[in-house]
């Protein structure tokens, strides 16, 4: 099934369209070609109990992968909860001053493998029984299937769906590590409509909401302090700058409410010249601020509401802060996602109303009034419940859930245990190889 935003015209193929035509097409020879060799991998596991052994001897037990630093935020409670296992991890990065560097645990073993493509060129060649990445895309750009990788695992990025990463995003995993039903759905969806084999969904939960439930309960209140309003835009042709134009922050100032700007990191990358000009013709002042801290937790922690558009900062400030969230309208573009190959309404459509206001150019001049709204209304409360009970499993539980998979796959891989033998805890119990992790809590 090709998805009827994709068919142009018969008798003109603008350049565009054509390109994306193209890379479509490259892109189904690949899943095929995938699905024949996931298929393959399968039934030899089958024929060996499961056990991959023609396997290098010198693998690399678990890898994760982070192509920027700002992914520490996702993997740091994982790895802490890995380093408390006594469980060894290469983790390899394409920033040079990514926290993990820093050597925040002993058993996490941080490397610089150089920026962009010379990242990714040594992830083609890996020697790995297990790769654990947030980084869509593998097998589609730059980044290929290494042949000394046996098993390749995705954790996503935070709480919305699966299907608004770019086309092919996600069909090269063997497994993916989600926190709602909604995206195990969408998944099997895809892969019955590109014919491919099923591919491994584990619930675990979020584990960095579950780091900020405890950041905020730590921090304690508040102190007093003028309204703030975060506005944290995503990037590309669909995000707030470019559906609005720079003048939303004179809207915005006209409030008379502080503002936060706090603009995606791939904006600074792929649309410089446009941050650029939005933050000279709007400078810092008193009442307006750039923000660009690596960690997000203080500026969302000192904000009251927050104006994004359909950045997965919504579902994070919403959610793990229990605060009221403003979505702008911006006409999204679903063509180049995974998500235009479907016909059912992407989940965020029906679950960001429940969880704040709608901006759009009838209610744009009345952007106080729609703000002092959503401050007020108690009814956004019950809904950031509802929402997070479909897209946060497990509250709680993240980490310890994503170690059990790693554990557990990995038995099931080679026979043998990710922790050393004799090794302890720093609850005293001892590691015995091949055996499983226990569960935190029953399921």
């Amino acid at each position: 099934m090709i998805p009827h935003t994709l068919t142009p015209a018969l008798d003109y193929i603008d350049p565009g369209t054509g390109s994306m035509l193209f890379a479509l097409l490259i892109g189904l020879v690949g899943v095929a070609q995938f699905g024949l060799k996931g298929l393959l991998i399968k039934a030899k596991f089958r024929l060996s109990g499961g056990r991959d052994e023609g396997h290098a001897a010198d693998a690399l037990p678990l890898v994760i992968f982070s192509d920027h630093k700002r992914y520490w935020k996702n993997f740091d409670p994982v790895c802490r909860e890995l380093d408390r296992r006594g469980i060894d991890v290469t983790y390899l990065t394409a920033s040079p001053d990514d926290p993990v560097l820093d050597g925040p645990y002993p058993h996490i073993h941080g490397e610089f493998i150089g920026e962009g493509n010379r990242a990714f060129a040594r992830m083609n060649l890996l020697n790995a029984t297990m790769v654990l990445a947030t980084t869509p895309g593998l097998q589609v750009y730059q980044w290929k299937r290494s042949k000394g990788v046996t098993w390749y695992t995705h954790m996503q990025h935070g709480a919305n769906e699966m299907t608004t990463y770019r086309m092919f995003g996600l069909d090269y995993y063997d497994a993916l590590l989600v926190s709602g039903q909604y995206q195990i759905d969408d998944t099997r969806a895809l892969e019955a409509l590109r014919e491919l084999p099923a591919k491994e969904m584990e619930l675990v939960g979020i584990p960095y909401f579950d780091d900020i439930v405890d950041r905020v309960r730590a921090a304690g209140p508040v102190p007093e302090h003028p309204t703030t309003v975060l506005v944290a835009p995503s990037w590309g042709d669909s995000a707030i700058f470019k559906r609005f134009g720079p003048s939303i922050l004179g809207d915005l100032l006209a409030t008379g409410y502080h503002i936060v700007v706090r603009p995606h990191p791939q904006s600074f990358i792929t649309e410089t010249d446009m941050i650029e000009a939005v933050m000279a013709e709007y400078p810092a002042s008193e009442q307006l601020e750039w923000n660009t801290d690596l960690d997000n937790f203080d500026v969302m922690l000192r904000s009251d509401i927050l104006i994004s558009d359909f950045s997965g900062t919504i579902y994070e400030f919403s959610l793990a802060f229990d605060k009221p969230v403003i979505c702008v309208d911006t006409h999204f573009d679903e063509s180049p996602y995974d998500a235009c190959w479907l016909d059912t309404p992407r989940w965020s459509t029906t679950a960001i109303p429940r969880l704040g206001g709608w901006l759009n150019d009838d209610n744009r001049g009345q952007l106080k009034e729609l703000i002092d709204a959503c401050l007020d209304d108690e009814g956004f409360r019950a809904g950031r419940r509802e929402v997070a009970a479909e897209t946060w499993v497990y509250p709680g539980e993240g980490a310890v859930r994503v170690a059990d998979y790693l554990e557990a796959k990995y038995h099931e891989l080679t026979g043998g245990s990710l922790r050393e033998p004799g090794a302890r805890d720093d609850e005293g119990e001892q590691n015995t190889p091949g055996v499983e992790s226990a569960q935190a809590s029953a399921d």
